[in-house]
């Protein structure tokens, strides 16, 4: 009798890939909804499973219902980020959790600067006003890149393929890592402070850690330059979302391209399970400033979608297709 892989958020794409990816002695269970989502009843057949699949969300998968699955020995989550999953929990129990460490740097890297061309030549309202022919040429005045300074936090593979685009347009670039890259010595500043002080533009490429909550907050604004563009292509929490609306209302940003944000599941999912924070205050605040932040005209926000593109979801796929069969040779790969 074959055993199940249950492979959740499973789009078009992961189907038809699994299929093509078939695992001897067991058999892959689809679902279109987030782990979370699912009620324990519609998973109460598949308690038996021995691995599951996910993909990332901001919210932290429930370790109750981790607790539906007693022979559970494997989590693949289809992304780079693994702060949904308690890895404390995890180890307790001896749940491996697998990750696609690359897959798509440039994707990303790429993304954000679709959404930092799209802020500075002002793009969307441009392309909106065509349509219903109401054209003001002074709208849609905008800055050119080169010449400008490009800081960039973080300078993993991701912050890396940002910084070889942005020389590409003849920036000057500026960057902050707790792990400095030797090859990109000549780059780093001394401090963050130092570069909210000389950035143009500040992208966004670092985890979301304790360390890291609010990296942009109130404080830190009040350092940068006046007319500044924020990008974020990373987690929500780096950035204090009440904060960075009320720098954008007193023209400290002059733009953000956000293709994350805080609390982000509720405005792109409607989240059914985070009504338990109605009683959040701060739940309810960040949620109100994310609809007073898409309000403002300045602003281009995303669902999460610098990932996807053809060419980076298959990566994603043949990477999760091999983390199952390594952990099933007993050679696992790609753990955390």
């Amino acid at each position: 009798m074959s055993k199940d892989i249950l492979m959740f958020d499973a789009d078009k794409e992961l189907r038809e890939f699994a299929m093509n990816c078939p695992i001897k002695g067991y058999n892959y269970v689809f679902f279109d909804e987030p782990f979370y989502f699912i009620s324990p009843k519609k998973l109460e057949k598949y308690r038996d499973a021995e691995i599951i699949s996910v993909f990332t969300h901001s919210t932290t998968i429930p370790n109750k219902k981790l607790d539906l699955f007693p022979n559970l020995k494997l989590i693949t989550t289809r992304s780079t980020g693994f702060n949904h999953i308690d890895l404390k929990y995890c180890k307790k129990r001896k749940i491996a959790v697998a990750n696609v460490p690359q897959y798509g740097a440039i994707t990303v890297a790429e993304f954000a600067f679709a959404l930092l061309l799209a802020l500075v030549r002002r793009i969307p309202k441009a392309s909106s006003d065509m349509r219903h022919a109401d054209i003001r040429l002074p709208l849609y005045t905008g800055i050119d890149l080169a010449g400008k300074t490009m800081g960039v936090i973080g300078t993993g593979s991701i912050g890396r393929h940002i910084i070889q685009l942005a020389q590409g347009f003849g920036m000057n670039v500026i960057a902050y890592d707790l792990y400095p890259n030797p090859e990109l010595k000549k780059l780093y500043v001394k401090s963050l402070d130092e570069l909210y002080k000389l950035a143009d533009v500040i992208s966004l490429n670092v985890p979301s850690t304790p360390e890291n909550h609010h990296l942009l907050n109130k404080e830190a604004f009040a350092k940068m330059k006046q007319g500044v563009y924020i990008i974020n292509t990373a987690r929500g929490d780096l950035v204090d979302a009440t904060a960075l609306y009320q720098a954008i209302r007193k023209g400290k940003v002059a733009g953000a391209g956000l293709d994350v944000m805080e609390n982000e599941d509720f405005l792109v999912h409607d989240e059914a399970e985070t009504s338990e924070n109605f009683h959040n205050s701060d739940f309810l605040l960040t949620s109100a400033i994310n609809l007073k932040l898409l309000q403002c005209p300045n602003v281009i926000a995303t669902p999460h979608i610098a990932f996807n593109s053809h060419d980076a979801i298959r990566r994603i796929n043949a990477t999760t297709c091999e983390n199952i069969r390594a952990f099933l040779s007993g050679r696992p790969i790609n753990l955390r």
